[in-house]
């Protein structure tokens, strides 16, 4: 460790914070505000003076000009919480706090950091006796300050010196912390990547709905805010559909329009729902409703393209389809069914990918246990996290199933725990029909559409992907398997069509016996 400065007290804080931004200081204040000394830094110290100016009286926090000066008001084991933009700002402040630390230190990196970043980092900084722990949070602003989701990776035993003070500033349910340690290295920033994820596919069925209530149903903003009002009392019951009916409630006061009107159409986004996709492929789990919503914001960025499609490309609408319902409240009904079934599928995706990248990366992900972080303080947080949590065996933080491995007793698929199957079933007719509708009325339903093809897909005896592996094996040798007996196969297209194993070995044909039907 370099030589101290003596211009901060030696050892009085429990926790240092550097990056001072909103998420950064709502994290300090928060710490402060549960009883830690908080350490404070910035690039620039003006943050630094207005956080302490504007909240001092909030707890106690130790302003410090430097690193050095950070690193030498903690108390050891030192923990430093690195809040700054994901990428090279991050491996920046990591390369100037090691030389400034000692063996059992822990350095805590809380933004939104790809978790093979996180994997990297923690590798390098175990070699020098340090502890590295990607934590996601998830709550936004608010959630910063008031409690959120927090997910922490990292080795375990980081966790005795840091666990207890996470826990105490993340949201609670019903008595319990929303934070548990989830697993090695990259899991706690896997984790809330895949969170990001289900909030995508979350939104756009949300979307989806407010799309078909009103362009289907006829229902403007104003109506639907009662209407997903009413859903909120309902297994609907999320952050996510109260946040909507207020949105649609909103007039602008510039138009006197409903401000949902005067919003530009096109969505942002900053990038974990493209890597979830991307780490879906990677770990082969078919998350397709969240690729779909993923490519449904691109699709709504390409403005430009739209403006020219819509005056180039026919329609071939069912007209009958795009007529107002007779009955309004069946089809408000039929929609709601719809969205908590595509919302279940994808609750059940992103837990699918869960299980796939544990055995991909030999963590220990308890799926209970990470059900119960999300059900307050973050963006997903739902009445149906709770049901979810039950139905991977509640939440257990001492249950950590082998690498790569559920915990006994846990459902292959989410889909598949009895009262999720009951309610997908009741909902199933619904939901056909709604899609049924959309298509027929030029709606687009990519995220509706997408998670009930997974549905059907999960159900059928069987998949064209035999079709597929013939395709294959022509054009590329590339081998199949046989329902009939163990061993790959090929056939000689090319050749007289015979077929031989894996090995190139011609396959003998056991010859018919007599009475053998195949000889008729």
């Amino acid at each position: 460790m370099t030589e101290q400065t003596t211009t901060v007290p030696v050892g009085a804080a429990d926790i240092g914070v550097t990056g001072l931004a909103v998420m950064g200081a709502n994290l300090a204040r928060n710490f402060a505000r549960h009883g830690y000394t908080v350490a404070l830094h910035n690039r620039s110290r003006a943050r630094t003076d207005q956080l302490v100016a504007e909240h001092g009286d909030e707890g106690a926090f130790v302003a410090t000009e430097t690193l050095a000066e950070l690193v030498q008001s903690l108390a050891v084991p030192r923990r430093v919480l690195i809040m700054v933009k994901a990428g090279a700002p991050v491996d920046a402040v990591i390369d100037q706090l090691v030389p400034l630390l000692d063996e059992g230190d822990i350095v805590i990196d809380a933004g939104n950091s790809h978790y093979e970043d996180t994997r990297r980092r923690e590798a390098a900084l175990a070699e020098k006796g340090l502890h590295f722990v990607g934590v996601g949070v998830s709550g936004g602003e608010e959630g910063a300050l008031h409690g959120p989701a927090i997910m922490p990776g990292g080795p375990e035993k980081s966790y005795e010196a840091l666990g207890p003070m996470l826990e105490k500033i993340s949201a609670q349910f019903e008595g319990e912390p929303c934070c548990a340690w989830v697993g090695t290295d990259g899991a706690g920033h896997y984790v809330k990547m895949v969170h990001n994820g289900i909030e995508y596919a979350d939104m756009q069925v949300i979307g989806e709905a407010y799309d078909l209530l009103r362009r289907v149903g006829g229902l403007e903003p104003a109506e639907q805010a009662e209407v997903f009002t009413a859903w909120n009392q309902t297994d609907l019951a999320s952050y996510l559909i109260e946040i909507t009916a207020e949105v649609l409630a909103q007039v602008d006061a510039a138009t006197g329009r409903p401000l949902v009107d005067v919003i530009v159409d096109e969505a942002g986004q900053k990038g974990t729902g493209r890597w979830t996709a991307i780490s879906g492929l990677d770990v082969g789990s078919p998350v397709a409703a969240i690729a779909e919503s993923v490519f449904a914001r691109s699709l709504s960025s390409q403005r430009a393209v739209r403006e020219v499609a819509r005056e180039t490309l026919a329609a071939g609408v069912d007209e009958e389809a795009q007529r107002a319902p007779q009955d309004t409240d069946t089809f408000v009904e039929d929609v709601r069914q719809a969205l908590f079934a595509s919302k279940l599928v994808a609750y059940a995706q992103g837990m699918d990918m869960l299980a796939a990248a544990a055995e991909e990366y030999g963590w220990s992900l308890d799926l209970g246990t990470i059900a119960s972080l999300w059900r307050d303080g973050c963006i997903i947080r739902a009445d149906l996290l709770d049901v979810i949590m039950q139905a991977f065996g509640g939440r257990d933080t001492s249950r950590h199933p082998a690498p790569g491995t559920r915990a006994p007793g846990q459902p292959l698929n989410l889909l598949f725990a009895p009262e999720f199957a009951q309610a997908i079933a009741e909902a199933l007719p619904a939901w056909r029909r709604v899609v049924g509708t959309a298509v027929a009325a030029g709606v687009p339903v990519p995220v509706f559409s997408s998670a009930l093809a997974y549905y059907d897909g999960l159900r059928a005896d069987r998949l064209p992907a035999a079709l597929v592996q013939g395709q294959r094996d022509y054009f590329g040798a590339h081998t199949y398997l046989r329902v009939d007996r163990e061993g790959s196969f090929h056939t000689l297209w090319s050749g007289d069509r015979t077929e031989v194993d894996g090995e190139g070995v011609p396959v003998v044909m056991p010859q018919p016996t007599e009475g053998d039907p195949t000889q008729d």
